[in-house]
């Protein structure tokens, strides 16, 4: 009795449509199930995914596909469209505004000493929240040490001060801990990256009054370019504190300041540069899980010719305490030592549960002496 009769069209969307929602708490990608005609907005939408319009906007441009759900049969539309979120509050003037209290002015003429002096802010994380407080309460601790810094560039008559940014100058949304990060940050990453630059036109003011200031950044893990956790584009280049170091560039050179820089090349993550006797290579850490990985990290780059190569002080972040480690032997007569510089960040809390540890935050800072190799002295301020 059925004869004649065909089956029923299978109702099929388009390949690889998958209605649904992506989101980090900063920005994302959303698919909307097919519509018979087009919605005056998307909040309807939102809302079904847990999200706030009030919150989290819709991106143009926005992307369409059609498809029947049978022959002869009515279209649907479905959208597809970024979604980042809304952020009525951001201040990005902060560097600009310092930059215009600054005058233009050059380092006083005084007789210098044959040294340098290496300035090593390094996982300030700030928009991080912790046991130590907040970001308030970090900048409170960068600014103490910045004035004991201070005290000692005006005392050296240093030939040339370095301020290396050893990295995770912010803390960012993106990490492995993403979830939580949206939960106790207390600034977005464009206020974290709009402080965290201020913070570092204020040491390179500071340090510029007493000798020429050369400032380097290096590519971390928490200022990485990373969406929906996955690292993109080049680490040398799509890097927050890299960014932070080029908006600097572009302030001192309009004020005129004897200031040089140093960043990595598109494809690194980190640098070296001379001084005298000493060749020093600057890398966040992120590069070796563990801490005890880096000398062995290091070796590697050696005989790989990487930029750490012919370096006789390797310095690195990332692991949150200071230590110096001498290691084999260098080409300018001494050691060669690697020095893990320490943190200024409100608490890694979850390591000091699991591990049972944690350390005094601070500023690492050396002296570089243009005849004598590093010996291993290093202060944290």
């Amino acid at each position: 009795m059925l004869e004649g009769i065909e089956p029923a069209k299978k109702v099929t969307a388009p390949k690889n449509f998958r209605p649904g929602v992506e989101f980090d708490g900063v920005e994302g990608t959303a698919t909307t199930p097919g519509y018979r005609s087009e919605p005056e907005n998307f909040d309807d939408f939102l809302i079904d995914a847990g999200l706030n319009p009030e919150t989290v906007e819709v991106v143009p441009p926005i992307r369409t596909s059609k498809w029947q759900q049978r022959e002869d049969g009515e279209w649907l539309t479905s959208y597809k469209f970024t979604l980042r979120q809304k952020n009525a509050t951001i201040d990005l003037p902060a560097l600009f505004a310092e930059a215009k209290k600054s005058k233009p002015a050059q380092p006083k003429e005084t007789k210098r000493s044959d040294k340098a002096l290496v300035v090593c802010p390094s996982d300030f994380q700030i928009g991080k929240t912790g046991s130590r407080g907040g970001t308030k309460e970090t900048i409170e601790r960068v600014i103490k040490s910045y004035d004991l810094i201070e005290k000692k560039a005006k005392s050296g008559k240093y030939d040339r001060i370095y301020i290396i940014d050893l990295g995770d100058i912010i803390e960012s949304v993106s990490n492995k801990a993403n979830i939580n990060q949206i939960a106790t940050n207390d600034m977005s990453p464009m206020q974290q990256v709009d402080t965290a630059a201020s913070l570092l036109f204020d040491l390179i003011k500071r340090m510029h009054k007493y000798a020429p200031v050369t400032v380097g950044s290096v590519a971390s893990n928490h200022c990485q370019n990373r969406v929906m956790g996955q690292t993109i584009g080049k680490p040398g280049l799509d890097d927050w504190g890299v960014v932070i170091l080029q908006q600097l560039h572009r302030l001192t050179t309009e004020l005129g300041w004897d200031v040089e820089y140093l960043k990595p090349h598109e494809e690194d993550e980190g640098f070296a540069f001379e001084y005298g006797v000493n060749v020093v290579a600057c890398l966040h850490g992120h590069q070796a899980s563990r801490p005890e990985g880096i000398p062995k990290y290091w070796a590697n780059a050696t005989f790989g010719l990487q930029f750490s190569a012919a370096a006789s002080l390797l310095l690195t972040g990332h692991f949150h305490f200071l230590q110096v480690t001498e290691l084999g032997q260098h080409h300018n007569g001494s050691s060669r030592f690697w020095v893990q510089m320490p943190t200024s960040d409100a608490g890694s809390d979850w390591f000091r549960r699991q591990a049972g540890i944690d350390s005094s935050t601070g500023i690492g800072i050396i002296e570089l002496d243009k005849d004598i190799p590093f010996k291993g002295t290093v202060e944290k301020v």
